[in-house]
């Protein structure tokens, strides 16, 4: 047993509190999450569960701190310093943060490593954002002139999933808080034991009373927390299908709203480009963490006559891979994080396998493994962009190849999609590369590398979403703009 698991396994703990307004405090029922472990599907721990109660309390609390409190009227710098004490809170506490992600959401050690990493870079540059934004700008027109403020938006609402709750709950709140507003988290079920551990950092970097509270529970209470009028901005990461339910929740009273939502990004090989170059990455980026990750690349273009090449490559490399226990340091890919995702998955392989893609490699549960919620990495080839495999997100270790004749129809199947979130370009001729990103409508794309940016602005195009997070432009989402004419 390594240092770092027995510390997981001594904060590994149940819960019996709720952190609402910066305390802990009695939830309002005996309601119960049940920790499941992808691993073995047996219970590891509960925490309780956030009722319509707790949330009026955590919104009340966050609605008091917002109105009457000191939050929204120190400084940005001033705030600047308690996010960076937060930051500094959750780095202590990354080797438990990142054995309990494994314990509860099968995150492997360079995914945790990762994702947490990210989650200090977030709040890192958010204590810097108020030395590159104006608050305040004089405005003259002809014949009048004013000063344009912006201030906090009010009460936010962060709704964050299971499959990287610290990095995903870090770049709404680091935001939010450097604004000015109050926060209520609701951590998804199935991933609450990370974000009671960012509660305790939360509490020991010192906020004052009500500007934050974390209440796990299920999408009903999610739902009321939406909807409930003392809410001013609705931040939310997750499905495609959710971010549609939580829009039109919203616009019953034109609550202002972020959605980070779902992705089918693309991957386009444009030339001769040796393949060891940039394979490895490329397959980490599309089934790392088991694939359940927004921005994976899944949809893999390539030159027709490269394909079979392109796939043995791929094919020998993913079979190395090894699948199992995400807490042991050799493993690179862990189990899915709930088993009714399993069951999606494995769904949606026998669809690709009826559709007529070459199943070229995996396809099913791993032989040596008799529990836990896994699939073998997976591997298609002769996939057609009309293919379900290659138009719906499946959010597990599965990657398409799609063949293309011209560098003009690869854009044009990067761009026939639903999605528009991230990708890649990987050619010799990097002004070719540039040019074809230039024309893939996605939120971020890279050239060369498999590479995403969560301190610069982040989002989707078409059902990807709506708005940016990260950077200024992610910052600017939780203001609001008045002019004040004088």
């Amino acid at each position: 047993m390594t240092g770092n698991t027995a510390a997981a396994q001594a904060q590994l703990r149940s819960y019996d509190k709720l952190f609402i307004g910066g305390r802990w405090v009695e939830p309002s029922s005996d309601a119960e999450i049940e920790v499941i472990s992808p691993m073995t599907g047996e219970v590891i721990a509960t925490v309780p569960e956030a009722r319509e109660a707790d949330v009026e309390s955590a919104v009340a609390a966050a609605r008091k701190a917002f109105d009457e409190g000191p939050w929204p009227r120190m400084t940005p710098a001033e705030r600047a310093e308690v996010l960076v004490r937060i930051g500094d809170e959750i780095k202590k506490r990354i080797p438990v943060f990142a054995e309990i992600f494994a314990e509860e959401g099968g995150g492997t050690g360079p995914v945790a490593t990762m994702v947490h990493e990210n989650a200090i870079a977030m709040w890192n540059d958010a204590a810097t954002l108020h030395t590159r934004f104006l608050f305040e700008e004089e405005r003259s027109w002809e014949g009048g002139h004013g000063t344009l403020i912006r201030e906090p938006i009010g009460v936010v609402a962060a709704i964050i999933p299971w499959n990287g709750p610290v990095a995903l709950a870090s770049i709404k709140v680091s935001a939010a808080l450097a604004a000015g507003c109050t926060v209520v988290v609701k951590p998804a079920p199935e991933g609450p034991l990370t974000m009671m551990l960012f509660a305790e950092a939360l509490e020991a970097a010192g906020l004052p009373e009500g500007v934050i509270s974390v209440v796990p529970a299920d999408r009903e209470v999610g739902d009321y927390l939406v909807r409930h009028p003392g809410v001013d901005k609705i931040s939310f990461t997750g499905s495609s299908a959710a971010g549609r339910k939580i829009m039109a929740a919203a616009a019953e009273r034109v609550k202002r709203v972020t959605l980070e939502l779902g992705g089918k990004s693309a991957a386009i090989i444009a030339d001769d480009i040796a393949f060891e170059t940039f394979v490895p990455e490329l397959i980490f980026a599309g089934i790392g963490h088991s694939g359940q990750v927004c921005v994976a690349l899944t949809r893999i273009l390539v030159p027709r006559e490269r394909q079979d090449e392109l796939v043995e490559f791929m094919k020998t490399i993913m079979g190395s891979l090894k699948v199992g226990d995400p807490r042991e340091p050799d493993t690179l890919i862990g189990p899915l994080a709930a088993e009714r995702q399993q069951k999606r998955v494995l769904d949606y392989i026998e669809v690709g396998k009826q559709e007529g893609a070459r199943l070229v490699l995996g396809g099913g549960k791993p032989a040596h493994l008799d529990s836990g919620w896994y699939v073998e990495p997976t591997l298609f080839a002769d996939v057609s962009n009309d293919m379900r495999i290659a138009r719906e997100e499946i959010f597990g270790p599965v990657l398409s190849v799609i063949p293309f004749d011209s560098i003009d129809e690869a854009v044009e199947i990067a761009n026939d999609s639903d999605y528009g979130l991230s990708g890649a370009v990987f050619a010799n001729d990097v002004e070719l590369a540039e040019s074809i990103a230039r024309r893939v409508r996605t939120g971020q794309i890279a050239i060369n590398q498999a590479a995403m940016c969560v301190v610069q602005p982040f989002g989707g195009y078409k059902q990807s979403g709506i708005g940016r997070e990260g950077g200024i432009e992610g910052f600017e989402h939780y203001l609001e703009t008045k002019l004040v004419i004088s």
